[in-house]
């Protein structure tokens, strides 16, 4: 449950109502997702978080796929089950498939695994990686 009342279009301010309606439009969605509900309760938040949301995840020199997945393995990385389910539908819409969610987890697994010895052992970087 969340720690914060859930802000539904129809008694959103109309300065919500203007994100939500850009959410929808961008996304090409008719709903609003509980992540943009909850930060409603703080419509500059909200506004902020919106257009950076637009900004980083647009296309540029990394393409919408690509940037999706390296969200998904952030988020299941730092745990977040929300962001985790989030990200993994948005980059299943843009072509992601089974067999690549699975590899994309296995680097994930992976690199955390070695992060983790790394960082234990306190290993020094070598001077050609620098």
């Amino acid at each position: 449950m969340a720690l914060v009342r859930l802000i539904e279009y129809a008694e959103a301010t109309p300065e919500v109502r203007s994100v939500y309606d850009d959410i929808m439009q961008t996304r090409g969605v008719d709903w609003i997702n509980n992540f943009w509900k909850a930060l409603a309760n703080d419509p500059a938040q909200l506004r902020r978080m919106w257009h950076n949301v637009k900004q980083v995840m647009a296309p540029g020199a990394l393409d919408p796929l690509l940037k999706e997945m390296i969200y998904v393995a952030v988020s299941a990385t730092n745990g977040c089950e929300y962001c985790t389910h989030s990200h993994t539908a948005a980059a299943r819409k843009k072509g992601m498939s089974d067999a690549m969610l699975m590899e994309l987890m296995a680097v994930v697994g992976l690199a955390n695994e070695t992060n983790r010895l790394t960082n234990g052992l306190r290993v020094e970087v070598d001077p050609q990686f620098r």
